[in-house]
């Protein structure tokens, strides 16, 4: 580990490993409006929600390091109390960063970025047509935390009105495949969050897991499984008994056989496309045949089902390790 003393740091260097280690952050479009009615657009990526009654978000239009001056967002805030907070897709993200320019006071970034400006209903800056989820808001507060170059001022706003794209829902939540959010990593790395870049992890809810700590030995000191894993492991409420992993057995031998090979190169194949039952099917029967690697592959087939959010299987496959000279089929 490298080790920092804040006040050994300059600016620029402290901003660089808090953009790194401080990722990825949600962009927020903001367009607000001067006192003389001249429109500007910009993002910022120190910004987020912080509560929902009252719906409140946050972001920071904070100095220009290089003079410590204030920028248009935060004027047209403090004058207007007035802004509309976009969120910014993966289909604007070049524009954005046109919209990102230090362009002089009164410059419309409307024009410049080439995004359309439409009326909101209850504030007077513009919303950015091409944003699939817009939020128009008021100014509650306006904190400040300092007067030197990239001194932070937090502008703390309430949420009046939703605009939300209708084609972006399914099943009632807006999807993050559909809305394809983008979001602000260090220098200029973006990350876009879609694709396999998104992934499910299983809520605690009412439930109680057993935790860690309940986990058998020769699963917590295996050296298949992740740290994310056993944690998964852990969220399990129960630990299968052996009438249940005797079951397991009978079921997994059972499966239709078409197409199915035994061998490691299938094995192996067989992970690749997440098929982890035959996975296991090739485990057994590795056991069977005294394979020496058979609890290994056995590890490496309650792993696949674990990434593959199949925690059930992935217990029953587990156990199989230590109470399979139990049950011979």
């Amino acid at each position: 580990m490298l080790h920092y003393e804040i006040k050994d740091l300059a600016v620029p260097e402290l901003h660089q490993l808090l953009l790194g280690g401080i990722a990825p952050r949600p962009i927020a479009l903001v367009s607000t409006i001067s006192k003389d009615g001249e429109s500007n657009l910009s993002p910022f990526s120190f910004f987020n929600a912080f509560g929902v009654n009252p719906p409140m978000i946050a972001f920071s239009p904070a100095r220009r390091g290089r003079d410590a001056s204030l920028k248009d967002t935060y004027n047209n805030l403090i004058s207007t109390e007035e802004c509309v907070v976009q969120a910014v897709t993966y289909s604007m993200v070049e524009q954005i960063s046109l919209a990102s320019t230090e362009y002089p006071a009164g410059v419309d970034e409307f024009l410049k970025s080439g995004l359309t400006p439409i009326e909101s209903d209850l504030v007077k800056p513009k919303r950015v047509k091409e944003s699939p989820f817009q939020m128009e808001c008021k100014l509650v507060d306006m904190k400040s935390y300092g007067e030197s170059g990239g001194s932070a001022n937090m502008a703390i706003c309430e949420i009046l009105k939703l605009h939300v794209a209708e084609d972006i829902f399914t099943d009632g939540i807006i999807d993050p495949q559909k809305i394809d959010l983008i979001a602000r990593m260090s220098g200029n790395y973006y990350c876009r969050a879609n694709g396999k870049a998104i992934f499910e992890v299983e809520k605690p809810l009412e439930k109680r897991g057993i935790g860690y700590d309940q986990l058998p030995n020769f699963i917590k000191l295996s050296e298949v499984y992740s740290a994310n894993n056993l944690a998964k492991f852990g969220n399990a409420t129960s630990i299968p008994d052996d009438g249940t992993v005797k079951d397991f057995i009978k079921e997994i031998v059972n499966i239709d056989s078409v197409g199915f090979e035994i061998s490691e190169e299938a094995f192996y194949r067989y992970e690749k496309l997440s098929n982890y039952k035959y996975m296991m099917k090739t485990s057994l029967q590795f056991i069977k045949e005294n394979h020496p690697k058979s609890k290994y592959f056995i590890e490496i087939t309650a792993k696949c089902a674990l990434e593959n959010n199949d925690t059930d299987f992935a217990w029953k496959a587990a156990m199989c390790k230590e109470k399979i000279d139990k049950h011979p089929w």
